[in-house]
C-alpha cells in the first residue's frame, strides 16, 4: 500500500518534502567503512571552512531560510543539519547511533539540509506535515517531551512524530527496523531540479550501507 503523506495548508507555500520509503533495509551497530566515510567527509569540511561558521557552508542559507518561513529562528532552534556541520568544523565526532541513522546524517551533513528518519512500521496511518497544536509535546530520542506547539511536526494516527530539529522515541529506528521512511525539509523555494540529486544521493547512501531498496520516492 502507498504511503499517504502531505503537507498540510497551514505551511503550504512555506515548506516542501523530499520522500523516500525504503523496505528490506538491515540496521547494523556499526560499520568501519561508513565511519571511514562520515570521518573523511568531516576532515573535508574542517579543511574547506576550518575556522568559519557553519552557517557559511555552501547550502546551510536554504535550512535557515525554511525555519524563518516557518516561524523558527535558526539561531535559536537549529536545523539538525546545521548542528551537525557545526560538530564537524569543531572536529568533534558525530554522534554513533547505528548504521542507518549514520548514514543518514552523511546525507544531511552533504546537502545541508534537515532529514527525518521514521521506522515505518511504527507509523500508522496517513502522514501530514502540519503545525502543532496547543501543547503538543513527543518524547524525544534521549531526552525529555519536545515541544512542537506552533511548530512545524510531522503526525501521524497516534499524533506527532517528528520534525526538522529533533525526532520522536516512538519512530525511531533500532537494530531490527526494515523499513524506513525518510524525510527531506526544504523550503518551498527549494527547485525539484536541487531535491531531486538530493534524493538520488541519499538513495545510494542508504542502499549501499545498509541494503535494501527504495520502494516509493516523490516530492511534495
Amino acid at each position: 500500500m502507498s504511503l499517504e503523506i502531505s503537507i498540510d495548508a497551514s505551511l503550504a507555500g512555506k515548506a516542501r518534502l523530499g520522500v523516500l520509503v525504503l523496505d528490506g533495509v538491515t540496521v547494523r551497530e556499526a560499520d568501519p567503512a561508513l565511519a571511514a566515510e562520515v570521518d573523511a567527509y568531516c576532515a573535508e569540511l574542517r579543511a574547506r571552512y576550518g575556522g568559519g561558521k557553519s552557517a557559511e557552508i555552501p547550502g546551510a542559507e536554504d535550512a535557515r531560510m525554511l525555519y524563518k518561513a516557518l516561524g523558527l529562528d535558526p539561531t535559536k532552534t537549529r536545523p539538525s543539519s546545521e548542528a551537525l556541520a557545526r560538530r564537524a568544523l569543531k572536529g568533534e565526532a558525530l554522534y554513533r547511533i547505528n548504521t542507518l541513522v549514520d548514514a543518514l546524517n552523511l546525507c544531511s551533513l552533504r546537502a545541508q539540509l534537515p532529514f527525518g528518519l521514521y521506522d515505518l512500521d511504527r507509523v500508522e496511518g496517513a502522514v501530514v506535515l502540519r503545525k502543532g497544536t496547543a501543547g503538543e509535546s513527543y518524547e524525544g530520542i534521549r531526552k525529555a517531551a519536545v515541544n512542537v506547539e506552533d511548530r512545524p511536526v510531522l503526525s501521524d494516527a497516534r499524533g506527532a512524530f517528528g520534525n526538522p530539529t529533533s525526532d520522536s522515541a516512538r519512530t525511531c529506528i533500532a537494530l531490527g527496523a526494515t523499513r524506513a521512511l525518510v524525510t527531506v525539509y526544504a523550503p518551498a523555494t527549494y527547485l525539484a531540479n536541487r531535491l531531486n540529486p538530493v534524493l538520488d544521493d541519499t538513495e545510494r547512501t542508504l542502499t549501499r550501507h545498509c541494503g535494501g531498496a527504495v520502494v516509493e520516492r516523490r516530492l511534495i
